[in-house]
């Protein structure tokens, strides 16, 4: 919310929203948060509110997103993109971007994106359906998400945006 995005809470502790429709409720200001946020609540950033597109690098023994972004990268001749980055309790990434105008964006999971294993997508999709991303400060399994890189959201590059709205 402090960098302009709607939030809404996640229950304490968990990883899915419990009420259905959460994708068009986002708290907007702080004085919603603090009437709708209960002790302990996690942090859901929705991407149909915002229009924005979260690549969730996994790091599993079966594969590592990280890895295979940075080995997609090298093999395209293009830099790892600069983004703001949250670090999730597992030690993955979470790599939060502004959705690309012309693009259709869903989202994946289990490793089935177009970049590789290891790398889910969050994306707004299509009316109002779309993904969402734990944020920063949230506890999951007593392990927090946080801040790994600070700055602002950058937009999708393209060449990323295309291999994901094919």
């Amino acid at each position: 919310m402090a960098r302009g995005i709607a939030v809404f809470p996640l229950p304490p502790g968990g990883r899915a929203p419990d009420r259905r429709g959460w994708q068009r409720h986002g708290l907007h200001t702080e004085d919603e948060v603090r009437k709708a946020w209960r002790p302990g609540d996690n942090i859901g950033v929705g991407c149909w509110l915002n229009q924005i597109v979260g690549l969730d690098l996994d790091r599993h023994e079966d594969a590592d997103g990280a890895q295979v972004l940075a080995n997609l990268c090298a093999a395209r001749g293009r830099p790892w993109p600069d983004t703001f980055t949250a670090r999730t309790p597992s030690g993955g990434l979470h790599l939060y971007f502004r959705a690309p105008p012309g693009h259709l964006i869903g989202s994946t999971s289990g490793g089935r994106s177009p970049l590789g294993p290891g790398i889910d997508t969050r994306g707004p999709g299509r009316g109002g359906r779309g993904g969402f991303l734990i944020g920063p400060g949230s506890m999951v399994a007593g392990r927090r998400y946080t801040i790994e890189q600070d700055m602002p959201f950058a937009e999708l590059p393209t060449w990323i945006a295309d291999l994901l709205s094919r």
